[in-house]
């Protein structure tokens, strides 16, 4: 050991300086690097060998990097929506294409990972940070929320479509007015249920209470009670040229050979006669009605029009071509008919006797409110609001919700305060038409205003139909206490929560990442939903990544392979800053700065005992 192993050890300590400059360079240079992690200088000494301690000098030196991958840098929120950031520990997974082929990137299947999250949207629909790669993910069931697979791929959102969805459940809460500002109240005799803002059942169209009798029966539809195809033989009179034949032109819809003066038919209890000659005559509403079976008018069809008068129905009895007669029974009331000629009857179709009975069963119009009984139930019921829902095919339906209290403790003991919820089953409904429809349910609110049944949050609407619109089976969820009875000065319904769950169908409009790590895209028809979960990942050596450009990093032996998931979480619409510390660097400027220029004057310092040494040979 000696001057020249002096000289060898400066020479190391000036690249080894030289080493640590150049990542405080780097450090400076990417201060405002996004997601950029400083790198450190770690300095080792190298110690000669010595036989003994007391002969061991003081060796060179050699400078290593110490990357600093762990140290989290400055979260700061950004105006981009797709722009996310990891607070803690864990990295995104991400691809870059080693191509482009048809416009579309060509990927190695390598994965790598980085913390940079500048990303964006391109025209392919990918997201990509401003180093160029490609952010991975899981793609999610837009309409479930449940992941799809759980192996990430490179996420593309490109003309994402979902289709429509049917309302299923409807939330709702309210308060309802202790006493409802009624239109039917003002004038009412003090002490009635109308009154105190209820609603009066004998106020409405005898057999058609609206309010709940045990259960209610559902809207009563049209049902129809068909015969079998048969043949009049009856000659075709020489006045009809274009009657509506029955089985061909042998046959005619003329009743003249089958009902003959005397016979009678009856209908729901009214009486239809027929006589030969003296025309035709009375109301067939009324039950009076006479048919001439002489006329040449007086055919088939004749018959069928005085039926549906009687029944009720607006869709008129038909014969088909083939010569089947069928009987519509109406919505207000059952069908019954029975004939006096038997032999004639069966001549149409039918046995002695043919029968329909509507829809619904029950009471009679028990649960529903008719068309001609609108004006009514609108002065003695109140507004509970209206949500569009929608049915299978996404087309919305208006509908339109009124409670009406159907009883009230303000009477007295044994009364209740209780209420009733209608649904708008037909906006145009007129006649015997069902326009409101019962849900069905008592609702009884306490003296302090709570709902003490049902004892449930939720009630079920069966067969939900708004006009010509099948909306089906709907569940109503009010939540726990979403339904109470406080005074309301105005006397109205304060509706505090009405949505639904269902959508029409829709394009993607725009995507954002929420601080859950979800990617989620926002619709043209105005839902917004989750389509993706940004995936993560984390190392057990993490500071043994190997840094790759654009701020990524790729698994070496020391790092381990990659964990799925992280104890970090991705914050949306932020990006995490460099961590290198300007000041730090400063001063790690001068250190290095000094310790070079000391190596170098040990340098000087060696040279000059070598030129004493060679003078010493002068």
């Amino acid at each position: 050991m000696g001057i020249f192993d002096a000289l060898n050890t400066s020479v190391g300590g000036l690249q080894a300086q030289s080493f640590a400059l150049q990542n405080v360079s780097g450090n400076i240079a990417n201060a405002s690097t996004i997601g950029y992690k400083r790198i450190g200088t770690s300095f080792e000494d190298l110690i000669p060998q010595s036989s003994t301690p007391d002969r061991q000098v003081a060796g060179g030196v050699t400078a290593y990097a110490q990357a600093t991958i762990t140290t989290q840098g400055t979260v700061t929120s950004t105006t981009v929506a797709t722009n996310m950031a990891i607070n803690g520990q864990g990295f995104f997974n991400v691809q870059k294409p080693i191509g482009i082929t048809d416009n579309s990137p060509v990927f190695d299947g390598t994965t790598d990972y980085t913390r940079r999250g500048d990303f964006q949207l391109n025209a392919s629909g990918n997201l990509v940070n401003g180093a160029g790669y490609y952010l991975m993910g899981v793609t999610v069931d837009p309409k479930t929320g449940n992941p799809i697979g759980n192996v990430p791929a490179v996420l593309q959102f490109q003309n994402n479509f979902i289709p429509a969805q049917a309302t299923t459940g409807i939330q709702y809460a309210a308060n309802l007015p202790t006493t409802p500002s009624t239109a039917a109240a003002s004038g009412a005799a003090t002490g009635t249920l109308v009154s105190v803002g209820g609603l009066n059942p004998t106020d409405f169209t005898t057999g058609h209470n609206p309010v709940v009798i045990g259960t209610p029966a559902p809207p009563y539809t049209d049902a129809t009670a068909v015969g079998s195809a048969v043949n009049n033989k009856a000659a075709v009179p020489a006045p009809i040229t274009t009657a509506t034949l029955l089985n061909g032109a042998a046959s005619t819809n003329s009743i003249a050979n089958n009902f003959v003066a005397g016979d009678t038919i009856t209908v729901n209890g009214k009486t239809i006669s027929f006589n030969n000659g003296s025309g035709t005559t009375g109301s067939a509403a009324a039950g009076t009605l006479s048919i001439d079976v002489s006329l040449p008018g007086s055919t088939v069809g004749s018959l069928l029009t005085a039926i549906d008068t009687i029944t009720g129905t607006s869709i008129a009895s038909t014969v088909s071509s083939t010569g089947a007669v069928t009987l519509h029974s109406g919505t207000t009331s059952d069908l019954s008919i029975t004939s006096s000629n038997t032999s004639a009857f069966a001549s149409l179709g039918f046995a002695s006797t043919a029968s329909a009975t509507r829809g619904g069963g029950g009471t009679a119009g028990a649960g529903v409110v008719i068309g001609n009984d609108i004006a009514i139930f609108t002065k003695e019921s109140i507004s509970g609001g209206a949500v569009t829902a929608y049915d299978s095919t996404g087309t919305p339906v208006n509908l339109q919700l009124r409670w009406a209290k159907t009883d009230s403790a303000a009477l007295g003991a044994p009364h209740t305060d209780t209420w009733n919820l209608f649904y708008q089953a037909n906006p145009n409904a007129s006649g015997a038409q069902t326009a409101w429809v019962n849900v069905g349910t008592n609702f009884v609110f306490g003296a302090n205003g709570s709902l003490t049944s049902p004892s449930g949050s939720t009630i079920n609407l069966n067969n939900v139909s708004v006009g010509n619109q099948s909306v089906g089976n709907l569940t109503m969820n009010f939540g726990s206490g979403g339904l109470t009875q406080y005074a309301s000065t105005g006397g109205t319904a304060t509706i505090n929560q009405i949505s639904q769950n269902g959508y029409a169908a829709g394009q993607l409009q725009s995507i954002a990442v929420n601080n859950n790590g979800l990617v989620v895209g926002t619709f043209s028809n105005g839902q917004n939903l989750d389509l993706a979960a940004v995936s993560m990942s984390h190392f057990n050596g993490t500071n043994y990544l190997k840094a790759l450009d654009g701020g990524a990093y790729a698994v070496t032996n020391q790092s381990g392979v990659a964990i799925a998931g992280a104890t970090g979480t991705i914050s949306g619409s932020s990006l995490e800053g460099s961590n290198t510390d300007i000041a730090d660097e400063f001063t790690k400027l001068i250190v290095t700065q000094q310790a070079y220029s000391a190596n170098t004057k040990v340098i000087t310092t060696a040279n000059t005992m070598v030129q004493d040494l060679l003078n010493v040979l002068r």
